[in-house]
C-alpha cells in the first residue's frame, strides 16, 4: 500500500492510498479484460459462451461509435426554421422557462454498449433453446479442433 500525501501549510497531510493488488483483485467469477493502447475496459461476471461474442463487441464500440458519428455528419444539414417551427421553439423555450435545457441524445459510445448488451442478451434467449446450444457446443468443438497452433 502506497501513502500519498499533499503539503498543507507547513505539513504534509495523507489525501489517498494506493493499492494495485486489491485494485487489480478480481472476485470469482469470469471477467474479460481488454487492454489497448490509452485505455483499458474490464467486464465482471460474464457468460463464457460469450467471450467472442463481447470481446468482438467491445473492440468494434470505438469504431462503431466513429461510424455513427460519421454517418450523423454525412446528412446534409436542414433548411432554417420554418415559421411554424420557429413558433414550436419558442413554446418549447417558454414551456420550460428560465432554466438552462438542452435537448440531447445519448453519446455514440453509449449507444454501442447498448447494442454490444443487446447481442448479449439476445444470445442469452437463443442458448435457452437446446437445439441451438447444442448447435453451439458443436460450433466450440469444430472450432477448437481446427484452431491454429
Amino acid at each position: 500500500m502506497t501513502t500519498f500525501y499533499k503539503k498543507v501549510g507547513r505539513r504534509y497531510v495523507a489525501v489517498s492510498e494506493y493499492d494495485s493488488e486489491l485494485r487489480d483483485a478480481f472476485q470469482e467469477g469470469a471477467h474479460l479484460v481488454i487492454v489497448k493502447p490509452g485505455g483499458k475496459s474490464i467486464h465482471y461476471n460474464i457468460d463464457v459462451n460469450h467471450v467472442a461474442l463481447i470481446a468482438a463487441g467491445l473492440v468494434a464500440k470505438e469504431a462503431m461509435a466513429t461510424a455513427l458519428i460519421n454517418a450523423s455528419h454525412s446528412k446534409p444539414k436542414k433548411q432554417p426554421l420554418t415559421a411554424e417551427q420557429a413558433t414550436a421553439w419558442e413554446n418549447l423555450k417558454k414551456a420550460f422557462g428560465d432554466e438552462m435545457f438542452s435537448l440531447y441524445t445519448e453519446s455514440a459510445n453509449t449507444i454501442c454498449e447498448a447494442g454490444i448488451k443487446a447481442l448479449i442478451d439476445e444470445a442469452n434467449k437463443l442458448l435457452d433453446n437446446p437445439s441451438v446450444k447444442n448447435a453451439y457446443d458443436q460450433f466450440l468443438l469444430i472450432s477448437k479442433l481446427t484452431k491454429d497452433g
